[in-house]
């Protein structure tokens, strides 16, 4: 009976424990968004042996079992979109600090619903006898390939301990090869080079000859994108080209470059953009041209594909018309980004005939005109043709709503907590 005693205790010395720790966390959102430091309360577990030997390797595992704010009403957040990395310090018979990290697991997080982060998990090498304390520290959360940082604002009492007796490695212990590691960061994607303009159209093959189709130039057009959370500067180029249809002209506009790569898993049907294209010179008004929904879910990491935006130009005036990119609009996961040009540049010129019920003077014009060439005059309000500029790559597009321009930012935060009661 005695030697079945020391059998059933000896597993019961070795079993993993489990302790939760609540704390004040300090939360800074990504540069640039535009959020104030806020603060809120954080409750972890961690899960470790009670007791091993020296040479152990043992496992941790961090268990969030209440994030520091909710889902902020702005935006849906799709599953497998929000990852968590940490650092856990270990304090008495040795020192150390043991990197932590989880998958990007999570289920759909509505707005307004509880923040759900994954369990991280980590390894430490035990190298001294004695009690090893377990204290959670500062972490990071990963949404939409941005980080919000956060760290403890007050002392943090360890959450588990691990009672290390000398002697070799026990059996049971696992092999440090297969513990978790954190991956290291994506790369930043380089910005688009900029494309080669097209040849451009003869001016004297405009208007007569039976011409059908006209082609216009490649022109960068520096955005400011509004969002439900703020402003981001933006730069794409954008291509506008028209077929003759009988009195009218079929217009396509297309972003000549895929401009960035999926932070996350896009279902499908779930990006749809449109744009303004702005008339100038003898016709004015506007016409709107749309692209399809995404046909196909958008694997992480795989390059967002901008689809032609397309409409029909009906033509308000006889003369010189120009055709120029203008207000860009991207309805994605619930929400509007609305992308206004800061200046714009005319990638078409056609010579058009006036039409009945046509464009001129209207705001949603949908004539067209018989081309010219796709020459780079400045639109009628003066605009000059222009570079990229200062700005950057239009990563604002096919997902500029719920991507890493725009999203990251939101989805910590904070909302104020109180000083939870340990």
């Amino acid at each position: 009976m005695a030697g079945g005693s020391a059998v059933l205790l000896g597993p019961a010395a070795l079993r993993a424990q489990a302790a939760e720790v609540s704390y004040a966390t300090r939360c800074i959102p990504p540069a640039g968004i535009g959020l104030p430091d806020v603060n809120g309360t954080t409750k972890v577990e961690i899960t470790a042996p009670a007791a091993a030997k020296v040479g152990d390797t043992v496992d941790i595992v961090w268990k969030f079992t209440q994030a520091a704010s909710k889902n902020p009403d702005i935006i849906d957040l799709p599953a497998n979109s929000v990852q968590p990395s940490g650092t856990l310090k270990a304090a008495g018979a040795q020192t150390a600090s043991v990197a932590m990290q989880g998958p990007r697991e999570n289920p759909a997080i509505p707005k307004g619903g509880a923040m759900v982060l994954s369990s991280m998990k980590g390894t430490l090498k035990l190298t001294a006898a004695g009690q090893v304390t377990l204290t959670p520290d500062a972490y990071v959360v990963n949404a939409m390939s941005t980080d919000t940082k956060c760290a403890p604002t007050e002392p943090v009492q360890p959450a588990a301990t691990i009672t290390v007796t000398s002697g070799g490695s026990s059996s049971g212990s696992p092999d440090p090869s297969q513990s978790p590691s954190p991956s290291p960061p994506p790369a930043s994607s380089p910005p688009p080079s900029s494309p080669s303009a097209p040849p451009s159209v003869s001016p004297s093959s405009s208007g007569g000859g039976g011409q059908t189709d006209f082609t216009g130039k490649v022109v960068d057009v520096p955005y400011t994108c509004a969002s439900p959370i703020g402003e981001k500067k933006a730069t794409s180029p954008v291509q506008i080209n028209a077929k003759r249809n009988g009195g009218s002209y079929d217009l396509t506009a297309q972003f000549k470059k895929s401009v960035m790569d999926s932070p996350i898993d896009i279902p499908a049907d779930s990006v749809k953009p449109s744009m303004q294209i702005v008339l100038g010179g003898a016709d004015q008004g506007s016409v709107k041209v749309t692209g399809p929904t995404n046909k196909e879910a958008i694997k992480s990491g795989a390059p967002i594909e901008i689809p032609d935006l397309t409409g029909t130009y009906k033509p308000g005036a006889t003369g010189t018309s120009t055709l120029a990119p203008g207000v860009l609009t991207i309805e994605a996961l619930g929400t509007t980004t609305t992308c206004t040009p800061d200046r714009s540049a005319v990638s078409l010129t056609l010579d058009t005939a006036e039409q009945a019920s046509g464009a001129s003077g209207g705001g949603n014009g949908s004539g067209s005109s018989s081309s010219s060439s796709g020459g780079g005059t400045s639109t009628s309000g003066g605009l000059a043709e222009t570079g990229a500029g200062d700005h950057a790559a239009l990563k604002a597009l096919g997902l500029l709503a719920g991507t890493a321009v725009l999203l990251g930012g939101a989805v910590f935060t904070y909302l104020p907590g109180r000083r939870r009661t340990r």
